[in-house]
């Protein structure tokens, strides 16, 4: 299945979450948002909120400045 993260494409199996996906992309949970198609999903839903063929995912980093 196709997805776009952070506008770089990407294939993944069918049935994966956001939570399976950013262990695939060996990517920290802690202090990120996460987005499909332009809606922000609560980390709470992370592990049930699987993704279909064509989403566009953002990940967000938050950061520290001054």
């Amino acid at each position: 299945m196709n997805i776009r993260v952070n506008n770089i494409q990407k294939k993944i199996s069918q049935n994966t979450s956001v939570e399976d996906l950013l262990e695939l992309l060996n990517h920290t949970q802690n202090g990120i948002a996460v987005a499909i198609n332009e809606e922000i999903v609560l980390k709470d839903n992370w592990s049930f909120s699987n993704l279909k063929e064509n989403d566009e995912v953002l990940i967000i980093q938050a950061t520290q400045g001054g």
